[in-house]
């Protein structure tokens, strides 16, 4: 009775064959279940629209110079080449087994892996995917075995769990840089309970600009402070509106002042020079002669650089030589600068 040989091309010895050959031909025998548990194939591709026959010959066929290299056999193949139209990658009927296969050829035109007589399609590589798949035949159909879902959608779209496989929208991406909630969807912080949440989102349409960005302050703020803009969506902190956060008693020689802010300045022992902030619309300081002193040792009211007061030459001071005054600063712009709210 002669030998057989099964699918990876293994001599099935009859009893009683190939004597004074056995011991080589089971030496091929596991060099072939070695390539078959571990081997690795490079095959080109390269050129235009084409099919490439991946083929698998008994181990002692005389049909090829060196039967281990059998490409389908190998565990690992790796298409490689530049290739020019879309190509067609063939494996033999009745193979088993799982082969890893991996598209390293370059050229924008897809990859098929299917059966030589395959009923189906069998698996495509897109014209810009580069990766890997794994595979193993079914009788005469390649089926590519799903390890994890192919990311959905487009570039830059972001993934998320759609009923177990990965989803995508155009209206949420990453750009690299920033994430993009389009169609004015709302970002939305949950509670506790997960039964409510704070939404944010853009209005219907952004009249004034194409695209703006606010940028936070970078600390919490004082008690009963509230947002403001410096026209530029730079956002801070300052005092409520019609109220003033008014600060312990100033004695020194110099204080720099905060818009919002309200100072009591105590000038028996030495006369004051009060710095004020730069000045944003609508910016206040309010100021009160704590000891009934101004008379004696005066208070000076410096603008902020090239700055004015009362529509005053830029950088001219302001001297304050009134028992007792009492009076707001109030910021109305380059033109005039800060000008007396009352006194």
């Amino acid at each position: 009775m002669a030998s057989t040989y099964n699918y990876l091309g293994i001599e099935l010895m009859a009893t009683g064959e190939n004597a004074g050959t056995w011991g080589t031909k089971t030496n091929t025998n596991l060099n072939v279940i070695q390539q078959a548990a571990s081997g690795y194939h490079s095959q080109t591709i390269a050129g235009g629209v084409q099919t490439t026959a991946l083929l698998i010959t008994d181990g002692d066929s005389s049909s090829t110079t060196d039967s281990l290299t059998n490409a389908a056999r190998n565990q690992v193949i790796e298409l490689t080449g530049t290739i020019t139209g879309n190509q067609i990658v063939t494996f033999p009927d009745a193979t088993e087994g799982l082969k890893i296969v991996f598209n390293n050829t370059s050229g924008g035109h897809t990859v098929q892996l299917k059966g030589a007589s395959d009923g189906g399609s069998g698996t495509t590589f897109s014209t810009t995917d580069k990766g890997k798949k794994l595979v193993y035949m079914s009788g005469s159909n390649l089926v590519a075995v799903t390890l994890a879902t192919d990311p959905a959608g487009s570039t830059t779209e972001i993934q998320f769990n759609n009923s177990g496989a990965f989803g995508a929208s155009s209206n949420f991406v990453w750009d690299g840089t920033n994430v993009l909630i389009d169609t004015e969807g709302a970002l939305r912080l949950g509670d506790n309970a997960g039964s409510a949440y704070v939404g944010f989102k853009a209005p219907a349409t952004i009249t004034s600009d194409t695209a703006y960005t606010l940028t936070l302050p970078v600390a919490t703020g004082a008690a009963d402070e509230v947002m403001k803009t410096n026209g530029s969506g730079t956002l801070s902190w300052t005092a409520m509106a019609g109220g003033t956060s008014w600060q312990a008693v100033v004695t020194g020689a110099t204080k720099t002042a905060v818009a919002g802010e309200g100072y009591f300045i105590d000038t028996t022992s030495n006369a004051c020079n009060l710095t004020l902030p730069a000045g944003s619309l609508g910016d206040e300081v309010s100021v009160i002669d704590y000891a009934a002193t101004f008379d004696t040792n005066n208070l000076t009211v410096t603008p902020g650089s090239g700055e004015k007061i009362q529509g005053n030459t830029a950088d001219a001071t302001l001297t304050v030589a009134t028992e007792r005054a009492g009076f707001t600063l109030a910021y109305s712009g380059a033109t005039q600068g800060w000008l007396l709210k009352n006194n």
